[in-house]
């Protein structure tokens, strides 16, 4: 049995786990996610998140000397971020479309009286942009701030490329160091199954099925918005652009899907993403070094989906026409959003924060959506990494294209 399979087994017992505990056994759940699901769960995390800041680091510094030209380096850097961009903004009008076509926010009666949430600040775009830039590398890697290292790391990179064999050593270094990292992956994901597993049933087992009948609506519109998104965008991508099988590409990427579905984090999931993407779509690992650690920290479609979705909700139950400059402000908010809020905890809330204060919705709605926000983060992290794939691959193959052609 492979890991896909295992991983998918283990998040369907996962499910069925923490559904029939809440249902049956109620008072058995809270010891046995205190002392069995949540530790198990932690571990799990904990061990893939171990790896995270030394893979970024090592695999886009030899991801940036491996691409040797800086003006290749530009010219993928400019695909990469245009197609982060451009597929954000869809991923939101898709949302937005969907909540439009289904009402969730008219399908019952929702008690907005004594609503509070508290809504964190989140960065201004020029302060995010002006910070990205390290003033101590080792204080950046300390505290895990994805966007500093990535800069640093692609200085390294370039004087890598730049000084050539003066630093041979410095790149077998990192070439040993990488090898050690793919081995600790693999050693990991051994452990997937059961991660999986318990994080699923601590997840599903806390929410309860009242909150997910109250909003299932609201659930099934952003879920179905996540799979159009996933189909439509990405599948098209792989098969008009990068003209590969899509179906190839959803099944190779599954193992890493599945584990971006249980941690909830696209920065956890790192790890096993790029090593899924090397081994399983063949990416080369200068553009998946390069490519997908960007896009863990700031290419969000799934969160983009749902703001778009929650936006309409949020408005139909306050019962808050939006007129089309409303729309177009919140999916130029949404864009900006991803950027501004690269790598802040809580991103997804703290987003929704900004895009419903910019048209005037009580950010106190929020407080409607939270109880089941955890699940929906679940379905949009693994959205998240598959467009951080897609674009690797696109990139990798039209980039190898390219490269035939002046050989031709």
């Amino acid at each position: 049995m492979n890991l896909s399979v295992k991983i998918i087994i283990a998040l369907v017992l996962g499910a069925v786990t923490g559904i029939m505990l809440n249902i049956f056994a109620p008072d058995l759940f809270p010891p046995l996610d205190t002392y069995v699901f949540t530790p198990i769960g932690k571990i799990f995390i904990n061990l893939i998140t171990m790896l995270v800041v030394p893979i970024v680091f090592i695999s886009i510094a030899l991801g940036t000397a491996g691409l040797g030209d800086p003006k290749k380096l530009g010219r993928i850097g400019l695909k990469t971020i245009s197609f982060f961009l451009a597929t954000t903004s869809v991923a939101i009008v898709i949302g937005l479309g969907l909540a439009y076509l289904f009402e969730p926010g008219n399908a019952g009666t929702f008690n907005t009286e004594g609503l509070e949430y508290s809504s964190e600040k989140a960065p201004p775009i020029s302060e995010t942009l002006l910070n990205i830039i390290p003033t101590n590398p080792i204080q950046s890697f300390a505290d895990g701030n994805m966007l500093q290292i990535i800069v640093f790391a692609i200085f390294i990179g370039f004087a890598l490329t730049m000084l050539g064999s003066k630093v041979d050593k410095v790149k077998d270094l990192l070439e040993q160091g990488n090898e050690i990292m793919m081995y600790l992956v693999n050693l990991v994901m051994k452990f997937a199954p059961y991660g999986t597993f318990a994080l699923l049933a601590s997840a599903i087992g806390q929410q309860g099925l009242d909150a997910i009948k109250a909003m299932s609506l609201y659930m099934i519109v952003v879920l179905l918005a996540l799979v159009v998104h996933a189909i439509v965008t990405y599948g098209s991508t792989i098969l008009l652009i990068a003209k590969r099988n899509p179906i190839d590409f959803f099944k190779g990427f599954a193992p890493a899907m599945g584990v971006a579905f249980s941690t909830s984090s696209s920065n956890a999931t790192l790890p096993v993403s790029m090593s899924v993407a090397q081994k399983n779509l063949g990416v080369p690992k200068s553009i998946s070094g390069f490519v997908q650690p960007l896009g863990a920290t700031i290419n969000m479609d799934g969160t983009a989906i749902m703001q778009g979705v929650a936006t309409v909700f949020i408005a139909q139950v306050y019962d808050v026409d939006l007129s089309l400059t409303a729309l177009l402000i919140v999916v130029l908010t949404a864009v900006l959003a991803s950027i501004g809020t690269a790598g802040v905890p809580g991103v997804g809330l703290i987003m929704l924060a900004m895009v419903l204060s910019s048209v005037n919705l009580p950010v106190e709605g929020i407080a409607l959506i939270i109880g089941i926000d955890r699940l929906l983060d679940m379905a949009r992290t693994a959205v998240n990494i598959t467009g951080d794939a897609a674009c690797a691959v696109m990139v990798a193959e039209t980039e190898e294209r390219a490269a035939n052609k002046l050989k031709a």
